[in-house]
């Protein structure tokens, strides 16, 4: 992933229930697009996560 110009645009967000395996998805989805310059978050707050898609340039 090139970082050189450092834009990271949000594509989108979904929130879901609190799940643990979701790290890993995060963590997969990561290693396996961040070539189509596409990089995703998980954040924690109560019992909700929320998954974020950003575009990498």
């Amino acid at each position: 992933m090139d970082r050189k110009s450092g834009k990271i645009e949000l594509i989108g967000t979904q929130k879901l229930k609190m799940n643990a395996e979701l790290y890993k998805v995060v963590d997969f989805l990561n290693k396996n697009l961040k070539e189509h310059q596409l990089m995703f978050g998980l954040s924690k707050k109560e019992d909700t996560m929320t998954i974020s898609v950003y575009e990498v340039e």
